[in-house]
């Protein structure tokens, strides 16, 4: 029978093996409603007779007992016979009369919580113990066998269920079936691939043979990058760990600038610093303990760019920081939490998407680009950089103050896409030049937007940080040209000697990274 044709299917009998046992008496009393007898087993079974239903345990169904501490329950070929066997088909039909097997018209299971044991346990054998085996089957048999066999793995899926029965006296139609078995297959893959990846996380293989990446669906966003394409947002997480507070639904563009600004506002110091991010690059950094201040010192960098961009407070938003947001048009605030008389504030402005970064957190994780059916991953560039991790190589050597600035600017950097260059002074950016295929016009780039907002007193001390080497002087020589005072930048270009020697004749600081910091 074709996929949506009409074929309904009487169910008489029902085995139901639940771990949430939640709605469980709603169903139950919509089962009973329509004579269906029931099956199960262990806890479930329990609950049910407490319930006040008529229900036989599987070990009398199947007159055989539950062994090896209830690992073996369901395991059995009454059971399985039940539920695969094809109504229609003349040797099932001869087999299951032989045997004296009953058929099994609706199956309603759901896991351990095999993903919840995760987060609560690092205990192996608990852990190992929470991988349930005979429901995933039981599943993946009457998925298999939709035509005649309904599944539910949700309890979601209930009141589906009950408005079918009621539409249809006692039955399903082939189309819901379908629907079932579709999101039968879906849980049971994604069960399989916590499983999977919870072994591969234990022997560290960060590459495996067969790679699995599994999400849930957060929402369907209204498009994506443009308003011809489609979007949703998953999370390989049940959640996101950020809270939508107020606003607009957001869209695929506000969720790529939302995370391009959390990787970098969550590694900056702790509770401090302010990031404001427009089409997922920075257009201002500030790592000022003063609230207000870090705000205005990031906006002051380019503040024509932060126009409809997204600010990343890495810190509780209070009263005043609101009102000085309100100022401008902004597509999205995120904090750290917010005081009730700042959100008041920012809630005035109806469109203003308000977001709660406080659960969130930098972990080990991985990132991955998916185009043309093949999926790029590597390990996240977050790690917090040690001066081990650096060299100075010039004359004149940074002072504490300034090499804390050197770092702060290389930290931006890394955010900003190749190539790259960060100007900064007093723990903020006062100009960035981002996305050129030449190191050079980035640095023209950078240069002018300093220029442009920023009032420079001759005496002040502006550092520049590259994301990777200089091929050639006229790069650096164009940023001491502009007064830049110190360097820092990756080292491995032949030319290596030369930049060192240009520093030296022009008394610059220059301080190499051992590791260069492209993000294309």
């Amino acid at each position: 029978m074709g996929i949506g044709k009409v074929s309904m299917k009487k169910i008489k009998k029902a085995l139901i093996s639940v771990y949430n046992k939640k709605n469980l008496n709603l169903i139950l009393k919509n089962l009973k409603k329509y004579k269906i007898k029931l099956i199960s087993s262990g806890g479930t079974f329990k609950e049910i007779k407490k319930q006040g239903f008529d229900c036989i345990e599987v070990s009398k169904f199947t007159k055989s007992p539950e062994i090896l501490d209830g690992r073996v329950k369901t395991l059995h070929p009454k059971i399985h016979a039940g539920i695969l066997s094809k109504r229609n088909n003349k040797s099932h039909k001869k087999d299951m009369k032989k045997y004296n097997f009953d058929e099994i018209d609706l199956v309603i299971v759901n896991f351990y919580p095999f993903e919840k044991t995760l987060k609560k346990t690092n205990n192996h054998k608990k852990i190992i113990e929470h991988i349930d085996v005979g429901g995933p089957a039981m599943v993946r048999a009457a998925a298999k066998n939709y035509n005649d066999v309904t599944i539910l793995t949700n309890i979601n899926q209930y009141n589906d269920l009950i408005k079918q029965l009621n539409n249809n006296k006692g039955s399903t139609t082939l189309k819901f079936r379908e629907k079932m078995s579709e999101e039968a297959f879906s849980e049971t893959s994604y069960y399989d691939s916590l499983i999977a990846n919870y072994f591969i996380n234990l022997s560290n293989n960060r590459f495996p043979k067969r790679k699995i990446i599994s999400g849930n669906l957060i929402e369907k966003l209204r498009y994506g990058e443009n308003p011809h394409q489609e979007s949703a947002i998953y999370s390989l997480d049940n959640n996101l760990n950020i809270k939508q507070i107020s606003g607009k639904k957001l869209s695929y563009n506000n969720y790529n600038d939302i995370f391009s600004s959390l990787i970098i506002s969550k590694c900056l110091p702790k509770n401090v610093g302010t990031v404001i991010v427009k089409h997922a690059n920075p257009c201002g950094v500030s790592i000022n303990k003063n609230k207000l201040e870090s705000y205005k010192s990031a906006l002051s960098c380019d503040p024509i760019s932060a126009f409809g961009g997204i600010v990343s407070c890495n810190f509780k938003i209070n009263k005043k920081l609101a009102i000085e947001l309100s100022k401008i048009f902004l597509e999205v605030v995120i904090g750290n939490g917010f005081e009730n008389d700042a959100i008041l504030i920012l809630k005035k402005k109806k469109n203003l998407r308000i977001i709660d970064a406080t659960s969130l957190s930098l972990q080990t994780i991985q990132n991955s680009v998916s185009i043309l059916n093949s999926i790029l991953i590597q390990s996240s560039d977050t790690e917090v950089f040690s001066l081990k991790d650096f060299k100075i190589v010039s004359k004149v050597k940074p002072n504490k103050k300034t090499m804390k600035d050197l770092l702060f600017a290389f930290n931006v950097c890394r955010f900003v896409k190749s190539n790259a260059i960060v100007l900064a002074k007093n723990g903020s950016t006062i100009g960035i030049g981002s996305g050129q295929p030449s190191r050079l016009d980035s640095c023209k780039i950078a240069i002018d937007k300093m220029n442009k907002f920023q009032k420079i007193n001759i005496n002040e001390q502006i550092i520049a940080a590259s994301d990777a080497f200089f091929p050639f002087v006229d790069g650096i020589e164009t940023l001491v040209q502009s007064g830049v005072r110190a360097v820092i930048q990756p080292s491995g270009s032949i030319r290596d000697k030369e930049i060192i020697k240009f520093a030296n004749k022009t008394g610059t600081i220059l301080v190499f990274s051992k590791t260069r910091h492209f993000k294309h």
